[in-house]
């Protein structure tokens, strides 16, 4: 986990922004809430992962991280009110990705909750017993205009991610990326035949050899991604990869990160 000092978060925001495009009019805003690594004073880092989705007719939730007080914690600080969440999407079963759910809930209990039906018949009761209204995700779902889910694509665990279709191009936001980030968005562009303009969030590359990623990052351009983000379980040696071919379109990510694309 790493904490990066006041130059760095000034920067780091900088070219979050400039990859959006500036401030104003109507666009969509990507808030990390939940990370392995923080660019915000004061806020934690912890392995996991959630980031909060704005402009679009619903502020969605994805994911929700390891820890309810961390999630809520890090909220406070970057100004995010978890009474404006109109809608949780959960990414897959792992703890990282689930575990602060009881706390937005505690928060906005009268939300929608998507998860994939592969998760426990349970989760079900859970759900409803804390006001949210529990809906299973099998194929591909609109959550609200412009917002989609992927469906369950096949693990192990099997895994669903978030896809916003702005006017720049498909962005894509995933958890761990377990059944492969190129899997991923394959399945998008099949979905949707667009360009695809920027992918966040975890690529679940930690153990992956140098070849193995270099092909990835390969994939990225040869499929026409723009804009990269790779965080959480993408690991430290895999992230460099992809800054070695992005350059500056690689976006650092970690809790406070905004970044608005128009």
């Amino acid at each position: 986990m790493k904490k990066l000092h006041l130059f760095c978060l000034s920067l780091m925001v900088f070219i979050g922004l400039t990859a959006g495009g500036a401030e104003g009019g109507r666009g969509v805003t990507l808030t990390v809430v939940y990370d392995n690594y923080t660019l915000t004073n004061g806020t934690k880092a912890d392995w996991g992962f959630s980031c909060l989705i704005e402009g679009m007719d619903r502020t969605v939730l994805f994911d929700t991280g390891t820890r309810g007080d961390i999630l809520l914690g890090n909220m406070g600080i970057l100004g995010v009110d978890p009474a404006s969440v109109d809608a949780v999407v959960l990414s897959h079963i792992h703890r990282d990705h689930i575990g602060g759910l009881d706390a937005v809930l505690n928060r906005r209990p009268d939300i929608s909750v998507y998860f994939g039906d592969s998760f426990p018949a349970a989760v079900d009761h859970h759900v409803s017993e804390r006001g949210a209204r529990p809906i299973r995700v099998r194929g591909p779902v609109e959550i609200c205009p412009r917002v989609f889910s992927t469906g369950e694509i096949e693990g192990p665990p099997p895994e669903q991610s978030l896809i916003l279709d702005t006017e720049q191009g498909l962005i894509i936001v995933t958890g761990c990326s377990h059944p492969g980030i190129v899997t991923i968005l394959k399945r998008a562009k099949e979905l949707f035949d667009r360009d695809i303009y920027f992918v966040c969030g975890g690529f679940h590359l930690i153990g992956a050899s140098e070849t193995a990623v270099r092909q990835i990052v390969a994939s990225f351009k040869t499929m026409g991604v723009k804009k990269c983000g790779p965080t959480h379980c993408t690991g430290d040696r895999a992230i460099a990869l992809f800054r070695e071919t992005y350059g500056k379109d690689c976006i650092p990510m970690g809790v406070g990160q905004v970044i608005r694309i128009p």
